[in-house]
């Protein structure tokens, strides 16, 4: 039986980047594949309106440790609750409009206190 790529990398058994095993016979325990974030609980998030050239309204939360925050997971949140677009900038979060009463109760209402 003569195979695809019978010659080429993609002929050679997977083997494990740690332990050069088989994959079938490696016994390495499966690397950690989520991050540990900080419980919303234990975190402080501030909450602002911002004008930015032509008298645009932006809400900003920040004050959160980006490091210890899946940020990406909270602006999506963010973004449905207020029906709005938003951005990243600098490790904080930007919601078009003026939201402040929204993202407050959403922020409060996943654990975050607010202040």
């Amino acid at each position: 039986m003569s195979r695809l790529f019978a010659g080429t990398p993609f002929d050679i058994p997977p083997t494990c980047d740690r332990c050069g095993k088989m994959e079938e016979d490696c016994d390495c325990p499966p690397l950690e594949q989520t991050p540990n974030w900080l419980p919303a609980n234990r975190q402080r998030a501030k909450v602002r309106l911002d004008r930015r050239k032509a008298q645009r309204v932006v809400t900003v939360v920040w004050g959160l440790a980006a490091d210890e925050t899946d940020l990406r997971a909270l602006l999506s949140e963010l973004k449905i609750a207020c029906g709005a677009g938003g951005s990243l900038q600098d490790d904080k979060i930007e919601i078009q409009g003026d939201h402040l009463a929204r993202v407050t109760d959403k922020l409060q209402q996943i654990g975050y206190r607010v202040g």
